[in-house]
């Protein structure tokens, strides 16, 4: 069999393998009742049938704009073809994310020498369609999928630029050197991942930050400029229908959408979010406070010690607890007691606030089984009791979690190995960006990091690069 065959066969079994896995998480583990997914279903089927972007409010459909259209069109448009399907639109979701699987090959091969790309793409194909926790988000009906689909795709068409080593093609001029410009096309796809999470320009921002850094002498301003306009343009053109339609029906400039996905009028408790980013970090901890907030009691028993600097802290807690039990509302004045508490424990110990908090999220983000929309606790101390409890259990989250960390190790030693080659710091410090901005926000969910995946399996990848891997080898005989 010669190697063309043998990598045909390899790359057929990698795709049977990948939509396998996927189908397990859609015929096992399907989520259609939990999170954001009810709320994106709705979307989609009230747009679909009754034309109106938006959910009842005192019982009146009423246009909304507190989520971006693109995913709730994804799923209209397949309820379209199949009825209001959530099976329907996970299988598509799969096809979707083995798709994703070949861009990542393709980006892991254009960060690596000629003579390595086959053997690395491969590996980053089977990387992709094996890794479970991408895997898995085919089987729920919220925007991972089709959001990782355009930032890996995004990023493939930027490494075109002088963000990687640009291939050789013939120059075109006029209109269509403009509308051919990789700059501009990458905008575009990062405006349509725009349209299905917010974050996306997250992702500009880190190409913009490695550009600027590269061309930050005088005579490289205007490469600089030109590649900022058309990274700009390209990202706001798909946004403008949102925009026009904001503005027509809701009387309101919006690109995007509200920071906390509130409705005209209704009050935001920031201050009550500002004490809990002076102790929360922890995935479990949302459940104790963010997510019960405006709907549940909040049981002060239930909240760890760090939450409280001293007794007198705690009885004080305790007193502005009740209150909200009581109403079950974080009214402005309530909240503005919350935001008090918040100042006081940020002045006492500023540090923990703006570093030991954020650095501690940070390792919630990227050191987890990545196990909160599967069917299990997650729980591992006291080791004993839980391997008496649930053996399965234990062995899920500890093999996820130890699975985790080998696509994390392997991507730093891929990024560190192949550190010279163009394209590498691209996708590190969009991974930095991503991080760093997500452990400020109010809720430290690890799903916030899967559209860093496509990054770190290109960059794991890379130790599978002939020159890395002797590399590695001397380096581990040393």
């Amino acid at each position: 069999m010669t190697s063309a065959s043998k990598m045909r066969t390899s790359i057929v079994f990698a795709v049977l393998a990948g939509m396998a896995l996927r189908l397990l998480f859609v015929l096992k583990f399907p989520v259609t009742d939990s999170g954001d997914a009810p709320f994106y279903i709705e979307l989609a089927w009230n747009w679909l049938k009754h034309g109106i972007y938006g959910f009842p409010v005192y019982g009146v459909l009423t246009p909304v704009d507190m989520r971006v259209p693109g995913y709730p069109a994804f799923l209209a448009a397949i309820f379209a073809l199949d009825g209001q399907s959530p099976r329907a639109a996970m299988i598509a979701q799969a096809l979707l994310d083995m798709a994703t699987c070949f861009l990542i090959a393709l980006v892991a091969a254009r960060i690596v020498p000629p003579t390595s790309r086959r053997r690395v793409a491969l590996a980053a194909l089977w990387l992709a369609a094996l890794c479970p926790f991408v895997a898995n988000y085919s089987a729920v009906l919220i925007t991972e999928t089709l959001a990782a689909f355009f930032t890996c795709a995004a990023i493939l068409v930027l490494l075109e630029t002088d963000l990687g080593a640009p291939a050789s093609s013939a120059r075109l001029s006029g209109l269509a050197s403009w509308l051919t410009n990789p700059w501009l096309l990458g905008g575009l796809l990062a405006g349509f991942g725009t349209l299905v999470r917010p974050d996306t320009p997250l992702l500009p921002i880190a190409a913009a930050l490695v550009v600027a850094v590269k061309w930050w002498r005088p005579a490289d301003w205007r490469k600089l400029a030109r590649a900022g306009a058309l990274l700009a343009i390209g990202m706001i053109l798909p946004l403008l229908p949102w925009a026009a339609r904001n503005w027509h029906t809701l009387h309101e400039v919006q690109f995007l959408a509200p920071r906390y996905s509130e409705l005209p009028g209704e009050y935001t408790p920031l201050g009550f979010m500002q004490w809990t980013n002076t102790w929360m970090w922890r995935f479990r901890d949302v459940y104790l406070a963010p997510w019960k907030a405006n709907s549940d009691p909040i049981n002060i028993d239930d909240l760890p010690a760090s939450a409280f600097d001293s007794a007198e802290e705690r009885a004080h807690m305790a007193d502005i607890l009740e209150r909200y039990n009581e109403a079950l509302t974080i009214d402005p004045g309530l909240d503005a007691e919350f935001r008090d508490v918040a100042r006081e424990r940020t002045t006492r110990h500023p540090l923990r606030t703006y570093l030991k908090i954020p650095l501690l999220r940070s390792l919630t983000l990227w050191f987890t089984p990545r196990l909160e929309l599967l069917p299990f606790s997650g729980h591992v101390w006291p080791l004993r009791e839980e391997w008496q409890d649930d053996r399965r259990d234990l062995m899920v989250t500890l093999g996820l979690f130890t699975l985790n960390l080998i696509y994390v190790a392997m991507a730093a030693s891929g990024a560190w190995l192949a550190r010279r080659q163009a394209g590498v710091a691209f996708l590190v410090v969009f991974i930095v960006v991503r991080t760093a901005f997500f452990v400020q926000t109010d809720t430290p969910e690890p799903r916030y990091v899967l559209e860093c995946f496509p990054a770190v399996i290109a960059l794991g990848a890379q130790v599978f690069a002939r020159g890395h891997a002797n590399q590695l080898s001397s380096t581990g005989s040393e």
